[in-house]
């Protein structure tokens, strides 16, 4: 037996009441981004209860920002004195071993004095955890620390010191020790920002691949810049040469990690981010143009390119801690990347 058909007035009713209303629901409405089509759902507006952010800020001081510059700079000065010990340059290789440790040391007081508690760095020794950059990271450290101390120690005996037989000693073993810190320098610099890229903050986390290279570069520039500052003209050539390439990978890789971060880009552009950003940008800049021009011809003109890089490199460290910090405060750097993950995904399928 068929089931009996509405009459026609009550199939205008129903049309009317359904679909009018789902008519009447779209208009006014905008369209949305995906070819045009209607949705009922308005564009998000990123908040959150009681306008907290999504993330929570992360808890280090500005300890953190000055433990990155220092490690950069202990591993490019060391990159710095094994070359001038290589290439027969005393005058460059004693302040920039010096240096380095004194980098080294200060690097580790930021580190620990952030850490609140110094046991925490010798806990973090108990075992190796190839997948935490932090484990790995007090390892780089570990292995890096007695090369360059012991270099640095064989530059600061005394003459009556060198002369006996542990300090003849230390001396034949500062080239090969002062050496191995070098290999390890690269890592060194560069953990730090993988460190940074592994965690959820959106200002770091989006420039997992482009970071290592600003950081690397920024360690050779203000390592070069150091033994521009510290040796004279004539013994500072590899100081310049490293210094050069450093500032000009650190610009070349800061201007590619800007461009590709989309939306999160704005925190590195603008407010009190932009600011030392720019400043650090200028900087590097003047001191890599006064590398080339003026610090072979002149002692003053060294010394200005070379606190020039180095007031950059910190500046570049500074401005990428700083922007980290301030990409959790929005909810927005949060959400939009990984809807746009999301949809490249799902287009991908």
């Amino acid at each position: 037996m068929s089931r009996p058909q509405p009459a026609p007035a009550e199939r205008r009713s129903d049309e009317g009441g359904t679909e009018g209303r789902s008519a009447r629901m779209f208009q006014g409405i905008r369209r949305s981004r995906r070819g045009g089509e209607p949705t009922v759902v308005p564009e998000a507006e990123f908040g959150s209860y009681y306008g907290r952010p999504v993330l929570k800020a992360p808890v280090w001081e500005w300890k953190i920002a000055a433990y990155l510059f220092c490690g950069g700079l202990a591993a490019g000065s060391s990159v710095v004195a094994a070359g001038a010990d290589l290439t027969g340059r005393p005058s460059l290789r004693r302040p920039c071993r010096i240096g380095s440790m004194g980098a080294l040391l200060a690097s580790l007081y930021f580190l620990v004095s952030d850490l609140g508690r110094p046991e925490r760095f010798h806990h973090m020794l108990r075992v190796l955890k190839p997948t935490s950059p932090m484990s790995v990271g007090t390892w780089i450290l570990s292995a890096f620390g007695p090369g360059a101390g012991a270099a640095a120690v064989a530059e600061l005996m005394p003459a009556r010191v060198r002369r006996s037989l542990a300090g003849r000693l230390l001396d034949r073993l500062a080239r090969p020790l002062g050496i191995s810190a070098a290999a390890t320098a690269p890592a060194v610099a560069s953990y730090t920002a993988v460190l940074l890229s592994h965690t959820a903050v959106p200002g770091w986390s989006e420039v997992r691949d482009e970071l290592p290279f600003v950081f690397v570069g920024s360690a050779a520039a203000s390592g070069g810049g150091f033994g521009m500052v510290c040796a004279p003209v004539a013994e500072a050539g590899p100081a310049r040469v490293f210094a050069a390439v450093g500032a000009a990978g650190e610009i070349v890789a800061s201007r590619v990690m800007e461009h590709r971060l989309g939306l999160v880009g704005e925190v590195y552009r603008e407010g009190h981010v932009g600011t030392l950003r720019r400043a650090s940008e200028s900087l590097t800049a003047a001191g890599l143009l006064g590398t080339v021009l003026l610090a072979p011809r002149s002692r003053a003109g060294a010394a200005a390119s070379g606190l020039a890089l180095l007031a950059g490199s910190a500046l570049q460290r500074f401005g990428v801690f700083e922007a980290g910090v301030a990409s959790t405060k929005d909810p927005k750097y949060v959400v939009v990347p990984q809807r746009e993950r999301l949809d490249a995904r799902a287009a991908g399928r």
